[in-house]
């Protein structure tokens, strides 16, 4: 059997004072979510643990059980993962240096990290191919705007356009897919917080993906939009970002 686990009770995030800065206020949900964080693991791994000591004890676990475990399991890992982009959004404009990026580069490092599905196809039009802002910052907006693209595809196949070009004053990036696209009468309610627009039984996500994307491009002075793909089906992202150099994050 698996040996009494001793739990470690942190002391309590302080609670955010009326009038905060933005900055507090960041650092609080930065508190806040990284002491909850180490209580679900706990959640996570308890039931195993469970289900293995019984095991072991001669009583397998089957039936409503393991269907009641699987269920605790999803829930969980879900909590956890909503956990997880409440720390990026968290962490956004914050303890890293804005400076000139590779956009080719960051784009490669997120495809790798994201392992594109066999059947997606990621085409690059790629006009500017440098951009100043944080390096995370850059790296949290493309991998957010590229699993947006992915995860909300109906098909096991797919197209993926990642573009990027000078507008003026402005650089404009933008992630097209040819999935089923967003409503017109929706397209606003997608960039609100924990929101999802289909079921999360249906589409596994924390809702957070494209609140980190309007984050991001507020803070480097411009603005996000969900807008028609150029596939004739499917949804574009546009993100406007200001060319002009910005005060360092803190």
């Amino acid at each position: 059997m698996h040996a009494p686990k001793t739990i470690i009770e942190q002391n309590p995030a302080p609670i955010a004072p009326a009038g905060a800065s933005s900055q507090d206020f960041d650092e609080f949900i930065y508190l806040i979510s990284h002491d909850v964080r180490s209580s679900v693991r706990a959640l996570i791994e308890l039931p195993q643990w469970i289900a293995e000591d019984l095991e072991e004890e001669g009583f397998p676990v089957a039936g409503s059980v393991a269907a009641s475990i699987d269920m605790m399991n999803r829930h969980a890992g879900r909590l956890d993962r909503m956990l997880v982009e409440l720390l990026t959004f968290s962490r956004i404009g914050r303890m890293q240096d804005v400076r000139e990026n590779d956009l080719v580069a960051a784009l490669n490092h997120v495809l790798e990290a994201v392992q594109v599905p066999n059947g997606f196809e990621v085409l690059r039009k790629l006009e500017c191919t440098r951009v100043t802002m944080g390096e995370r910052d850059l790296l949290t907006l493309l991998d957010a705007l590229v699993q947006n693209a992915i995860k909300h595809h109906d098909k096991p196949a797919g197209r993926i356009v990642v573009s990027a070009i000078h507008e003026g004053a402005e650089i404009v990036l933008s992630v097209a897919d040819d999935g089923p696209g967003v409503e017109e009468n929706l397209r606003e309610k997608a960039f609100g917080a924990m929101r999802t627009l289909r079921p999360r039984d249906e589409v596994e996500g924390s809702g957070m993906g494209l609140v980190n994307v309007q984050k991001i491009s507020t803070l480097y002075g411009g603005c996000a939009r969900l807008t028609e793909s150029p596939f004739g089906r499917g949804c574009l992202v546009e993100v406007r970002l200001s060319d002009a150099p910005m005060q360092q994050p803190q």
